[in-house]
């Protein structure tokens, strides 16, 4: 059975504004290698409309873009990527497909036939996953600046809080620091 990493990049204080933090070669690297380890991607549709309308077209080399952000694009172009939607049901980018039924038997199941893990890449449906207990480990990219504003991780939404153990720390030449938790007990 394979694992839920929630992945995200949050500022110090806490703001996850996709329009906040470094968009280098490094953070791509960085986030190109958790690609690489895992089985699948797991987005909300809003996430995913954010994704789709830009990364295909990296991907394919009809927008210019440095050599780590194309391997990303090329890396996520072929990964499984699911969705969660009500009002959604056409999802035509490659390797695409909508998770159907209940949340919490189609995202355990997904996990179940994901040997090499599942990395979610939404702080909504974060929040909802969170709630039924199946993020098993948390991969945050923390960026060495505070914004003042928000949207902020979770924005709170959670009904407790999360005890959570660390497995490593890692700074980036950027500034960044990359740390990864699993949920304790």
């Amino acid at each position: 059975m394979g694992s839920l990493t929630f992945s995200y990049n949050v500022t110090l204080d806490g703001c996850v504004d996709h329009q906040e933090g470094i968009a280098d070669d490094e953070t791509h690297t960085h986030y190109t290698r958790l690609l690489h380890e895992s089985g699948a991607m797991l987005w909300g549709r809003t996430t995913y409309e954010l994704m789709e309308t830009y990364w295909p077209l990296v991907a394919r080399g009809e927008v210019e873009a440095p050599a780590a952000i194309r391997d990303w694009a090329l890396t996520l172009e072929d990964k499984p990527k699911y969705v969660v939607s009500a009002t959604r049901s056409d999802f035509p980018w490659n390797n695409s497909h909508r998770l159907e039924g209940d949340l919490r038997t189609a995202v355990q199941h997904l996990k179940d036939q994901t040997p090499d893990g599942v990395l979610l890449g939404s702080g909504k449906l974060a929040s909802t996953l969170d709630r039924l207990d199946l993020i098993d480990e948390y991969r945050f990219l923390v960026h060495p600046m505070i914004t003042g504003h928000g949207p902020t991780l979770y924005g709170g939404l959670l009904d407790s809080a999360r005890r959570l153990e660390l497995i490593s720390a890692e700074p980036m030449s950027n500034g960044a620091i990359s740390v990864h938790y699993r949920r304790a007990g």
